[in-house]
């Protein structure tokens, strides 16, 4: 099993916007084969600071997410929100 977290820091005023792109993104990415969770977190206390957590039940179907269209097109638009680059974490499970 595969669990990613991608910490997200937005432009101001982006977050609906980014809920936007993210409710097409994760309508279709749960359709994936391999695919087990892909949500999207907002922090409390910073609005502009957003968490995609992933599970994928392995590296392979992760890597089939990042070549579909959808999660493309909705990497394009999101890039175009950041305040700075991502910070991605993917992990595998060991207990």
């Amino acid at each position: 099993m595969i669990k990613v977290v991608a910490k997200m820091t937005l432009k101001p005023d982006k977050a609906e916007e980014m809920k936007t792109v993210a409710t097409g993104l994760i309508a279709e990415t749960v359709k994936e084969e391999g695919n087990i969770a892909y949500q999207l977190f907002q922090e409390i206390k910073n609005p502009d600071v957003v968490f995609f957590i992933e599970e994928w039940e392995s590296s392979e179907a992760l890597r089939q997410h990042a070549k579909s269209t959808h999660f493309k097109e909705a990497m394009a638009s999101i890039s175009e929100m950041l305040a700075k680059e991502p910070e991605i974490s993917v992990c595998s499970l060991i207990g």
